[in-house]
């Protein structure tokens, strides 16, 4: 195989964040987030998203993230409204429904919710014989490469409070999303926008693993951390997370720039396809793409490079996910190009 493209953690860390786990490694500090990283993380982020009373809870991964967050926001017989797409729906095993949730899953062709999404689930769920709606369940950027805008998110998240929804966002590509060159808000922004709790990723944007949870809503910060402890989700060396979100939201403002570099990649892997005739269905926002082959193209392409069959269109189609990452370099989407073009005859 000459590259993959499958995910934006198949390798291992941003050299700076190596280099600030090292520099750190025999320094000696309190465990399970009580030390002097988690604390200094968690003031940068709190100042960079410009959240005054929040709180930052460092964590391993982002099922975890999702499990622990949303289950310590619901009594048992409440539910979560999500897009169809959505990474708790899809992709972690039912380990919402395992902890005893409903996932309330609407579909959504983009990934995104709107205002009519929540009227059709407080419709559907309305009295004591069914699950009670309690969070609206966001993912920026989402499942399928989209963005909400910031008027999209403030609508969306307006008409949960009207319905006394909790809301919570899934950020394992948040900072792709900021990153992008069609981003139209600011960390500043999306924390004014009344989110009671999210996350960012840290795993999927260079970082060698952790997530952090941020808590803006008072009501839900009280013995969050026994919620982590009963999931098993507080670690004995959580600084390690903590370093590498201290480096992340350091004033040089390395989380975006990291994100950055992917986005621009998977725009320049867009542009060089669709200049080949390859058919999309949505533009470049973030760092993947989903180009869409002749099938008979795909058996000679996945000799020479790793990809993920995304979805079948038609008899003869298919939709294709490629993923950038931090550590993408130019040359290995030249050469995909290259190779495209060669196998496209």
């Amino acid at each position: 195989m000459k590259y993959s493209f499958f995910a934006d953690y198949s390798e291992g860390a941003h050299p700076e964040i190596l280099k600030c786990l090292v520099d750190h490694n025999d320094d000696q500090d309190l465990t399970y987030g009580n030390d002097k990283y988690c604390a200094l993380a968690s003031k940068r982020i709190l100042k960079r998203f410009n959240i005054k009373d929040g709180e930052v809870h460092f964590i391993s991964s982002g099922t975890l993230a999702n499990v622990v967050g949303l289950s310590s926001m619901l009594k048992p017989f409440e539910g979560i409204i999500a897009p169809s797409t959505g990474h708790i729906n899809v992709h972690e095993a039912g380990a919402i429904e395992a902890v005893g949730h409903k996932i309330i899953y609407l579909d959504t062709p983009d990934g995104k919710l709107t205002p009519d999404h929540i009227e059709k689930a407080m419709l559907t769920y309305e009295d004591e014989h069914t699950v009670i709606p309690r969070i609206l369940y966001l993912t920026q950027s989402t499942e399928t490469a989209n963005l909400y805008t910031k008027a999209e998110l403030k609508s969306v998240i307006d008409r949960a409070k009207f319905h006394g929804l909790y809301v919570f966002v899934d950020g394992a590509r948040l900072p792709m999303a900021f990153a992008s060159a069609k981003s139209d808000m600011t960390p500043e922004e999306f924390g004014a926008l009344g989110i009671d709790m999210f996350y960012i990723g840290g795993t999927k944007n260079g970082g060698l693993f952790g997530e952090a949870i941020v808590i803006t809503n008072p009501l839900l910060q009280p013995y969050f951390r026994n919620h982590m402890k009963q999931r098993g989700a507080i670690l004995g060396k959580a600084r390690a997370i903590g370093a590498q979100f201290a480096r992340f939201f350091d004033e040089d403002d390395l989380f975006i720039k990291v994100a950055k570099h992917a986005c621009d990649g998977a725009k320049k892997m867009y542009d060089g396809l669709v200049e080949l005739g390859i058919e999309f269905e949505n533009e470049a926002l973030v760092n993947q793409i989903f180009p869409i082959f002749e099938t008979v193209h795909l058996d000679e392409l996945e000799k020479l490079y790793g990809f993920y069959r995304y979805e079948k269109i038609g008899n003869d189609k298919q939709k294709i996910r490629l993923v950038i990452s931090w550590a993408t370099p130019q040359s290995a989407i030249e050469e995909f190009l290259k190779d495209v073009k060669t196998i496209l005859g």
